[in-house]
């Protein structure tokens, strides 16, 4: 009888142990595999420049915390979206199906990113948007795995018309390409400058990506407006800017836009850009120790000088620390892991921000003026800007 209680006490403690020891490494597996971090961002064609200053910038946040996310080393899996919507479902699934990444970080255009978009709801993977600004994402089909650190297409619009209306410019002709981005940015700038007591003479637009602006600002100069408000964005914006400025309307009607008509093309465009005044949620010669501190960093580091979507990716790289530190690496702890990400506050180059309820950045828009071939912030157009959120049914 004795016999038999050691041998069943031992068989008892060798099965114990050898659970512990099935426990253990699991856990030791767990807590040392690599954080798998999926990028999908434009790496050709006309966005390729902007998808190489988001990764550099998200790279740069991850590499001053000692390169790790709660912990945990990182492996990158990167695919290139070549700015290709119809491509879009087929590249995301690929990282979240595929490759099983924890958290995909893309992208620039809007129409991609609703492919983007849809894989994340679908499987449930963390997506971090670090530039489009495509409302669907973050109003009606707004999802709880699903965080945008850049803007909304109407954010730096919903900061422009008070602006307009403080400076004198009460009538105004609004002009853009005839596409969701155009569309969207007009619904910001039309909200804030009829509330401010703006008055929209007309409304122009030509189809994306067309840039015969001839018949436009000819029809612009017999309206005579107060100003010109606009959405338009890289090398059609630097063309409309030559073109206004050569059709004599310069120094006549000023003209005002979305920060995009400025960023990145002031080279480009030359002195017919001098004066234009723009909204934007960031400025290369923001005058602050954070913004001044990054740019030389990122000087150093890269050889070259940070933009807007350098500094897009950079706060995904913040935002996405703050998140995986709260859960130790344990991306799928989802609940603490989004709770984290909501109630973020992110101390970046371009200022200080939080994310609203919807996973917008509620931000500061500056106001800037052109000068000497630079976006010379000349004050807040609105502190602490959120948008709406429209349709976003987040609980």
């Amino acid at each position: 009888m004795n016999n038999r209680r050691v041998l069943l006490s031992r068989s008892a403690a060798l099965v114990g142990a050898a659970s512990t020891g099935l426990l253990l490494p699991a856990i030791a597996r767990a807590q040392s595999a690599k954080l798998r971090v999926g990028l999908m961002l434009p790496y050709t064609g006309t966005f390729a420049q902007l998808g190489v200053a988001i990764e550099n910038g998200f790279r740069m946040a991850l590499d001053e915390k000692g390169g790790t996310l709660g912990g945990r080393e990182v492996e990158f899996f990167k695919v290139d979206d070549e700015s290709e919507p119809s491509k879009g479902v087929e590249n995301a699934s690929k990282l979240a199906q595929r490759d099983k990444v924890d958290v995909i970080v893309g992208t620039v255009h809007s129409g991609v990113q609703m492919g983007i978009h849809k894989v994340a709801r679908d499987t449930g993977v963390l997506s971090l948007i670090p530039n489009a600004g495509v409302h669907a994402a973050t109003r009606a089909l707004c999802a709880p795995n699903v965080f945008r650190t850049s803007f909304t297409n109407a954010q730096p619009t919903l900061a422009l018309g008070k602006a307009m209306v403080d400076r004198g410019h009460k009538k105004a002709v609004w002009i853009t390409w005839k596409y969701a981005a155009g569309d969207e940015a007009f619904e910001g700038f039309k909200d804030s400058y009829t509330k401010a007591g703006g008055t929209i003479v007309k409304e122009l637009g030509l189809p994306f990506p067309n840039v015969e602006f001839q018949a436009l600002l000819t029809e612009i100069g017999s309206l005579r407006p107060d100003a010109v408000a606009c959405f338009f964005a890289g090398g059609g914006a630097a063309k409309f800017i030559k073109d206004y400025a050569a059709a004599g309307l310069k120094d006549k009607i000023p003209l005002y836009g979305s920060g995009f008509l400025t960023e990145g093309v002031l080279d480009a465009a030359g002195p017919a850009a001098e004066g234009i005044v723009t909204t934007m949620h960031y400025s290369d010669t923001l005058d602050t120790p954070r913004n001044k501190a990054f740019r030389l960093a990122y000087a150093k580091k890269f050889r070259l000088q940070p933009d807007v979507y350098a500094v897009q990716g950079y706060d995904t790289g913040l935002l996405l620390l703050q998140g995986a530190a709260a859960v130790k690496g344990d991306l799928s702890n989802k609940k603490a892991l989004y709770a984290a990400l909501e109630s973020a506050n992110i101390d970046s180059p371009r200022g200080k921000w939080t994310m609203s309820r919807q996973h917008n950045p509620v931000q500061d828009m500056y106001l800037r003026v052109v000068e000497k071939g630079e976006n010379k912030v000349i004050g807040v157009a609105a502190k602490a800007l959120a948008d709406p959120g429209t349709g976003c049914r987040l609980a």
